[in-house]
């Protein structure tokens, strides 16, 4: 059944933040005219308390926070997690805490929570599109709020929706998650530093359709997400940062938008493009496929094809994004078209054109079959081939699989066989594994051995880190198995070699703690 608005109490949950001041605080908020759109209350030590709005803020008192007031209100409060933030029980109120050099708190922001309806009207269209979303804007902006309805609105719809709940602010600071999120699950992060953990655990535990995660901020958390996106789950976020170009000059956060390499052109291939032979390019598909950049509260920017538009980005254009609005009357205006002339297309070998003895109407229909997608997609982008991902096997030019199901002879991979489509499989599933048999498909020759062990054991060292399974290697000669284990030194994971020669491989894994 769905969470209706009439369930949610808007000023029992001011009494209740009211209720954690001292009675003079507590009477100087009553009093304001404009209470009902206060933000935050601020109490420094030895400064007068604050009332904060939008774009203002006044003086509670003329008499200095003591001690005793920051005591008071950290008495009626929940624990102070790792993350310095606390919770009022069935509320969506945040409490974060400034401590001194001993851990005395000596400032309190007591930020006022409200589950806002309506807020998603706005972008409804996008989110039932079943895109993956990320959402960008400035502290105090509403990104939380918007999170918050998004995971509603999806959550009444049927969708198994599932809320990555770091410091308790989507879904409220109770075991029993706050009426806002709809009929939305909610996991709480015992350490803001395992956030990236419980996001992999939502996927593999809870068969979740949709993952909703407030404040994407570390390079783990981002490559946690690229994981998400590839196991096929749509995923709503926020991140640090105001706009898509913001996002993309992160180093720790590029990745959700694709990320940046630098790539040396050949002289034809740079005069065709009239550019400098080293050129930055977009490494990989994006994580998100739209950016919504929030700009006020009634007005957003919004980013749809990422991918494209962070190719020409980096091409020196600026998109133009379309730009909506909420009117005086409550209604959407598009107040700005997207302008896709802002992006011309790409051009030369980045654009996938066609290679020599390729097919130029068409490019080639690969079916993954038990492969992920968008490893795929990035193998494609990797190799710059002229080859697109088919819905159907039965459009499918190549079949792309796993040795263990081809073993296992599944019954589809004997009607696909019947049907005479090559089938091409792959050890594991793996960028790597993939592009070297995509290689093969377009007879690409082979690459340099050492080149390929490396790359192997880099992806290796990826999912151990984000998962802390054991990934075992390919068998290698010595010397690249050493090059492997420096490799696996490099970036802190533990590594040892295993098996007897001709077999004898590395194996990379997670330290004990």
């Amino acid at each position: 059944m769905a969470v209706k608005a009439e369930s949610i109490n808007p000023s029992w949950e001011l009494s209740q933040l009211l209720d954690i001041f001292p009675l003079p605080i507590r009477q100087a908020l009553v009093r304001l005219p404009n209470f009902e759109s206060i933000i935050e209350v601020v109490l420094d030590l030895g400064r007068p308390p604050e009332a904060r709005f939008e774009n203002d803020f006044v003086y509670l008192s003329d008499v200095p926070v003591t001690h005793e007031d920051i005591a008071h209100v950290s008495s009626r409060i929940s624990t102070f997690g790792p993350d310095n933030r606390a919770g009022i029980e069935q509320t969506l109120h945040r409490v974060s805490a400034i401590r001194n050099r001993t851990g005395k708190i000596i400032g309190l922001t007591c930020r006022i929570g409200r589950a806002v309806y309506g807020t998603i009207d706005i972008i409804v269209d996008v989110l039932r599109s079943g895109q993956s979303i990320c959402l960008l804007g400035r502290p105090g902006v509403g990104k939380t709020t918007m999170l918050r309805e998004c995971a509603r609105i999806l959550s009444e719809t049927r969708k198994r929706v599932v809320i990555v709940d770091t410091s308790n602010e989507i879904a409220g600071d109770s075991d029993i998650p706050h009426p806002g999120i709809g009929m939305s699950r909610r996991m709480q992060v015992p350490d803001p530093a395992a956030q990236h953990g419980t996001m992999i655990e939502a996927v593999e535990n809870h068969m979740p359709e949709v993952i909703v995660i407030d404040e994407i901020g570390t390079e783990m958390e981002a490559a946690a997400a690229r994981t998400i996106a590839e196991r096929g789950v749509t995923l709503i976020g926020t991140a640090h940062g105001q706009t898509l170009e913001n996002l993309l000059m992160n180093p720790t956060l590029s990745d959700l938008v694709g990320g940046i390499q630098a790539v040396t052109l050949s002289d034809e291939e740079a005069r065709r493009r009239g550019t400098r032979k080293t050129v930055l390019e977009r490494k990989a598909p994006p994580t998100f496929d739209v950016v919504v950049e929030i700009v006020d509260r009634g007005r957003l920017a919004i980013h749809k094809n990422v991918g494209e538009v962070v190719d020409a980005l980096l091409r020196g254009y600026q998109p133009q994004p379309e730009v909506r609005q909420r009117t005086a009357s409550g209604d959407v205006a598009i107040v700005q078209e997207a302008d896709p002339e802002s992006m011309p297309p790409l051009v030369g070998d980045y654009a996938n054109d066609p290679r020599e003895g390729e097919e130029h109407d068409h490019p080639l229909s690969i079916f993954p079959y038990g492969v992920s997608r968008n490893k795929i997609e990035r193998a494609i982008h990797n190799l710059r081939l002229n080859a697109a991902i088919s819905r159907t096997w039965d459009d499918a030019d190549v079949v792309l699989t796993l040795k263990t199901l081809e073993r296992k002879q599944q019954p589809k991979l004997k009607q696909i066989a019947s049907d005479n489509v090559p089938i091409y499989s792959i050890k594991t599933n793996t960028t790597t594994q993939i592009q070297l048999a995509l290689r093969d498909v377009f007879n690409l020759g082979s690459i340099d051995g050492e080149e390929v062990a490396l790359r192997e054991a880099e992806e290796a060292i990826y999912q151990v880190m984000l998962t802390g399974q054991n990934i075992e290697l390919s068998s290698q000669s010595s010397y690249l198995r050493r090059l492997q284990h420096q490799l696996a030194e490099k970036y802190r994971v533990q590594s040892r070699s295993t098996g007897l020669e001709p077999n004898r491989r590395v194996m990379i894994f997670k330290a004990s703690d």
